[in-house]
């Protein structure tokens, strides 16, 4: 059983600036009571249950007051109504893959990827399907994509992250190129075409896209969804203009991700709540159901890999590729990534397949069609121009012809997508950690971009493989921040603030992938300036004004250096061993760190059930 109370932090006024910091008293055995009265699902508040969603993949460690995992949608709208009898935070989490501390907190924590993963009749003719928001991204796709349609953004962990958290990170994804040139557009925000949300005091309701028009009826017609969009409305007439001027468009920054996306409020864009709503991390409404636009799978694929002497050499060839040859994925790697790889003994037989004659660096270039030969034609047709216009040495590039199915990738594509576990604890003896993994500019920056990244790097004697979703401006990196002692927590900080002045003085987003979290949400002003801080802040606090859903994420963040899971207090108990863990030094409670959090032990589970149809 819980402890019969909890202290957690909160905030004394909500409608002030900052982190939560005041602490407030939690009846944890009366929830617990209510909600195993109230839930049909699973009701955890055992010590293991809440030592299991205390981490994520991010460097960030807190302890859950309890745990649901509902079975119904009724079940996550009665913990809401619950959590707000009893004043309790709430924090939505799917396959808990996330990288910027978004998927912990000292809260409820409502896990939907047990069986909420039901999805619905599948609407060919205008490409939309309803899901609820615990199916797995790739099982999601495998059902689709039997008509010939995929849900676009497909992050690494498609195998086992939730569309939930898609939608609560923005997530893009090694095809989200694919997205953007056959389909709605490369964020999750670009794919969604309605919601259905229940707010913290358990309101629940559909909300969608292009409302401009019936925005005066929607809100005469009044309860809490009126509330909303009023509020909603009010907010945006009242920052329009700073929206306009300081929102870079899709066009310019296609993994534009951090912060709220205030603009798809703007009546030229239609006002599309449900898309502002996407990337808010859980800190504003829960969402229960979704409909999403899927885009031409485009199964039969050819993949072409072109070696490089360097990695910033190769990104400045990426623009191009993408305007003129319109491919599917396009992602780069550099050789610290090989190397590391090789060194861990990782993905052998696929990096042989990698033409290899003392470069640096390879893009890896997808082409799609529904045909095999027009795959093929398309990789051959795109040779020809890298041998004959471009003058590439044909020794350099490689061809690899293979069929996929919707949202799985294979041979070449393991290299790519196992660089976040292998870079974790590379053969260089130093840990390596996310904080700085994600950040975009602009696509005919990114050469630019790699230079410059790279000698702040070394102005702080950080190290890190560098690769990523290069035709979209993205780079991932996982760094050696020394996340231990003072001296390495103060460098660590010192390389963000540089980092994120650097991003932003190219026009680019802090974040283009994973969110801002608790780790990137202190640089959000740097990003969109105290104005449009502030419009956010009044953003959150229309859909919650008592400043309960997931607080202390986005905006008004928790420091980056809190709730470390390291940091300068750590010291586990070193028990005695039986194995030597050499690796390790001898050390089990570091041999426990080697699990990264990024749930490639998760099996995906079959959806249980058809999901109700979207009625709103």
């Amino acid at each position: 059983m819980a402890k019969a109370t909890r202290d957690v932090p909160t905030k004394t006024d909500p409608g002030i600036a900052g982190p939560p910091r005041a602490r407030q008293t939690i009846e944890v055995g009366k929830l617990e009571r209510a909600l195993r009265k109230a839930v049909d699902g699973e009701v955890r508040f055992d010590t293991g249950s809440l030592g299991l969603y205390a981490q994520d993949a991010s460097n960030f460690r807190q302890v859950p007051i309890g745990v649901v995992v509902p079975r119904t949608l009724d079940d996550v709208v009665a913990v809401h109504k619950i959590c707000h009898r009893f004043d309790a935070p709430v924090l939505n989490r799917g396959g808990g893959t996330s990288l910027s501390g978004e998927t912990v907190n000292e809260a409820v924590v409502i896990d939907h990827s047990k069986y909420l993963t039901a999805i619905g009749e599948l609407d060919v003719d205008r490409r939309l399907v309803t899901c609820e928001t615990g199916v797995i991204n790739e099982v999601l796709n495998r059902h689709t994509g039997k008509q010939g349609l995929i849900f676009g953004p497909d992050p690494s962990t498609h195998s086992r992250c939730a569309i939930g958290g898609n939608l609560g990170n923005n997530s893009c994804g090694i095809h989200s190129v694919q997205s953007q040139l056959y389909g709605p557009g490369p964020r999750t925000s670009d794919n969604v075409e309605a919601l259905e949300v229940v707010t913290y005091d358990g309101a629940r309701f559909w909300i969608g896209v292009n409302e401009e028009e019936h925005l005066d009826e929607i809100i005469a017609a009044g309860g809490r969804k009126g509330e909303i969009y009023a509020g909603l409305r009010d907010l945006r007439d009242k920052y329009a203009d700073t929206i306009r001027a300081r929102f870079h468009s899709e066009k310019q920054v296609p993994r534009r991700v951090s912060g709220y996306n205030l603009d798809e409020l703007l009546p030229e864009r239609g006002f599309n709540v449900a898309r502002a709503l996407v990337g808010t991390e859980s800190t504003c409404a829960t969402v229960l159901r979704a409909v999403l636009k899927l885009t031409p799978a485009l199964l039969e694929r050819t993949t072409v890999v072109v070696e490089y002497d360097d990695l910033a050499d190769a990104a400045e060839h990426c623009e191009e590729i993408v305007e003129r040859w319109r491919p599917i994925g396009l992602e780069a790697l550099d050789d610290e990534l090989i190397r590391d790889q090789q060194e861990q003994n990782m993905h052998v037989e696929d990096i042989k397949e990698l033409p290899r004659l003392g470069g640096g660096a390879w893009l890896v270039v997808q082409f799609g069609a529904d045909t095999q030969e027009e795959s093929v034609g398309r990789a051959d047709a795109f040779i020809e121009w890298l041998t004959g216009d471009k003058g590439y040495a044909r020794d350099r590039i490689r061809l690899a012809r293979s069929t996929q199915e919707g949202g799985t990738s294979e041979h070449l594509w393991a290299i790519r997508e196992g660089g976040l576990g292998s870079t974790a604890f590379p053969p260089d003896g130093k840990d390596h950690w996310p904080g700085w993994e994600d950040s975009a500019v602009p696509p005919d920056r990114i050469g630019e971009y790699v230079r410059k990244l790279r000698r702040v790097m070394d102005r702080h004697d950080i190290r890190g493989a560098m690769y990523g979703h290069f035709g979209q401006g993205c780079i991932h990196s996982r760094l050696s921040f020394d996340l231990r002692t003072a001296d390495g927590l103060a460098t660590y900080r010192a390389f963000m603030e540089d980092a994120a002045d650097l991003v932003v003085s190219l026009g680019g987003s802090v974040s283009g992938e994973h969110g801002d979290g608790q780790q990137r949400g202190e640089l959000l002003e740097k990003q969109y300036g105290s104005e449009l801080l502030q419009a956010m802040r009044e953003f959150k606090a229309v859909w919650d004004p008592r400043a309960k859903m997931n607080p202390g994420k986005v905006v008004d963040p928790y420091r980056m250096d809190e709730n470390l899971k390291l940091g300068t207090d750590y010291n586990p108990p070193r028990i005695p061993l039986k194995f030597a863990y050499p690796e390790d030094g001898g050390d089990f409670a570091h041999a426990t760190l080697r699990c990264v959090g990024i749930g490639k032990c998760r099996v995906p589970r079959r959806p249980r059930r058809r999901c109700a149809p979207a009625s709103r």
